[in-house]
């Protein structure tokens, strides 16, 4: 049984690389996380808290 020789990232070649890279990646499974802000919790709310008290 062969055993692979250690190589620096470095010296890789530029495919071999790119096959690590790509693995290290995950995937978001078609969210945008750009959209997927929380709402912040000191923002000055307009809403009526209590609608059904207001009358």
């Amino acid at each position: 049984m062969l055993m692979r020789k250690f190589v620096s990232y470095d010296k890789m070649s530029k495919k071999e690389r790119r096959k690590i890279d790509s693995a290290k990646r995950c995937d978001w499974n078609g969210l945008n996380p750009v959209t997927r802000v929380a709402e912040k919790n000191k923002k000055y709310s307009r809403k009526v808290k209590h609608p059904e008290k207001l009358f």
